[in-house]
């Protein structure tokens, strides 16, 4: 198992790794929509913090040596699924190479975010 870690993304919040790899997958940690440069939470509406969810995304599989189009599953969390069609339209611009996925509303976020994803995806 290696530990993938990146300045690009947010750093972890607690006590658990950006991503690891393991017999030629990548497994994501959640990430959420934190600008790794300022540490805020970027935007008010779901379209601004799903593009950064999936810049922070981008960074994490960019440091892995892998990328969206090797996902082969994505779990989505959205504090409201009254935002799945506008955050569907975001993801839908980045795994264009429909991997499976798991999408629900939660009760809560971390930070008080709108949406949060993690990814597995081949090496």
């Amino acid at each position: 198992m290696e530990i993938v870690h990146t300045d690009r993304a947010p750093a972890a919040i607690g006590p658990y790794s950006q991503a690891v790899t393991v017999g030629g997958l990548l497994f994501t940690s959640g990430q959420i929509p934190i600008d790794p440069v300022t540490g805020v939470i970027a935007g008010e509406t779901i379209e601004t913090q799903a593009e950064q969810v999936m810049k922070n995304l981008a960074a994490v599989l960019t440091a892995a040596g892998t990328g969206f189009e090797k996902a082969v599953k994505t779990t989505c969390f959205l504090a409201d699924m009254g935002d799945f069609a506008a955050f569907n339209e975001i993801y839908g611009k980045y795994f264009i190479s429909k991997p499976a996925r798991s999408c629900m509303e939660v009760a809560k976020l971390p930070k008080g975010v709108l949406c949060e994803v993690e990814v597995i995806a081949q090496l």
